[in-house]
Order: C-alpha cells, then structure tokens, then sequence
C-alpha cells in the first residue's frame, strides 16, 4: 500500500468526523504487511475529551488488534500534522513510521512548532509529511468556512 492510499483511507476517517461535526482528522494504522489495523478520527465534542483525537483513537484500535503495545512495524498516516499529545502517543507506541498530510502551524509536533520526533527520546519513528497535503488541508476549510 503506497502512502497516498494510506492517506485516502485516512481523509475517509476525517469526512466522517466532518460528517458528524467534528473538526475533519482522520487516521490509520497498518501493521508490516500493509493491513489496516487501526483507525480513527476526531470525537472531541462527542465524547467531551480532550484526548479524542484520531491517532489516538488509531492507536488503541493497533494495539488491540496486534494483543500489544508495541507498533514499532507499524505505519501511522494521519491527515493533519499530529499535535505534542499525539506525538507522545506515537513516541510511546513505538510507531515505525509516521505519514502526514496537512501541516498545523499552531500545534504541529512533526516540524511546524517543534519537532518532537528528533528530540532526544528513545524512539524516532521515520516521518513522511505533505502526502495529499491539499486535499487534507481543503477538507479542513470546508470544515471551518463551514462554521462561518
């Protein structure tokens, strides 16, 4: 499975939560065979949690799936580029390798702010961005005009 594939099953995960009112973030996780293991989307205002995020959401799914913790053979591709929290559930996870579509100047923990990837934590997962980043980043303005 290329990246772009992965990428267009994660803006499904974003058009639901944009189906659902939620702000358009979606995620997958495939394990080393290229199988989709794992996936999430936004569910902050559904849920009430801050923590709802779509990688988040993806990672529990992996885990689950795989009986364990550990995803170091694992593939991450997320719409947006992923926030400090998300970065550290990644880092913990011992996610492979990461993909990301949009960049997010505000929170973005993959380059845009800082990048947490390169600090001196005991994993650095291989990180991808950009992969569709306009039609990542279109979504998100729908999203937002939509609300104006």
């Amino acid at each position: 499975m290329t990246r772009e594939d992965m990428m267009r099953l994660a803006l499904q995960q974003a058009q639901a939560a944009f189906d659902a009112g939620e702000v358009p973030v979606g995620c997958v996780i495939a394990d080393g065979e290229g199988r989709i293991i794992g996936a999430g989307r936004n569910r902050r205002e559904e849920t009430h949690r801050a923590d709802a995020h779509a990688e988040i959401e993806a990672i529990r799914d992996a885990c689950k799936a795989l009986g364990t913790w550990h995803l170091e053979d694992c593939t991450l591709c997320v719409t947006l580029e992923p926030c400090p929290m998300c970065t550290g559930a990644i880092i913990n996870a011992r996610v492979g390798t990461v993909i990301y579509g949009a960049k997010e100047p505000n929170f973005g923990s993959c380059g845009s702010v800082i990048n947490l990837f390169e600090e001196r934590y005991g994993h650095h997962p291989k990180l991808y961005g950009g992969v569709l980043a306009e039609d990542c980043a279109a979504i998100l303005k729908r999203f937002f005009e939509k609300l104006r």
